[in-house]
């Protein structure tokens, strides 16, 4: 069993380990590299996350309250803190 963190933030990979968080950190996720008992965490595109539970692997989404006047700027680990960040688990399917 694998863990991944899918994320190409810092201030992500930052707030990961302040956490305790143990993960292969990865800028890109190939699905098909996704055993069975693995485990990916991250903000991935939900026919992506689909893939990865389609092989019987967990995926925790990456969730945090951005304020509109933030979106698509570098977050800090404390700044992804005061915007509640957390890690969510979704069973995701295409149907």
């Amino acid at each position: 069993m694998t863990t991944y963190f899918v994320t190409r933030h810092k201030g992500a990979v930052e707030w990961s380990r302040g956490r305790g968080i143990e993960a292969q950190h990865i800028t890109h996720l190939d699905p098909k590299t996704i055993k069975s008992g693995d485990i990916v965490l991250g903000t991935l595109p939900v026919h992506i996350a689909a893939q990865v539970c389609a092989r019987s692997a967990k995926y925790l989404h990456l969730s945090l309250k951005t304020p509109p006047k933030r979106r698509g700027e570098e977050l800090t680990a404390a700044d992804m803190d005061a915007m509640g960040a957390e890690l969510v688990e979704y069973e995701i399917r295409r149907v």
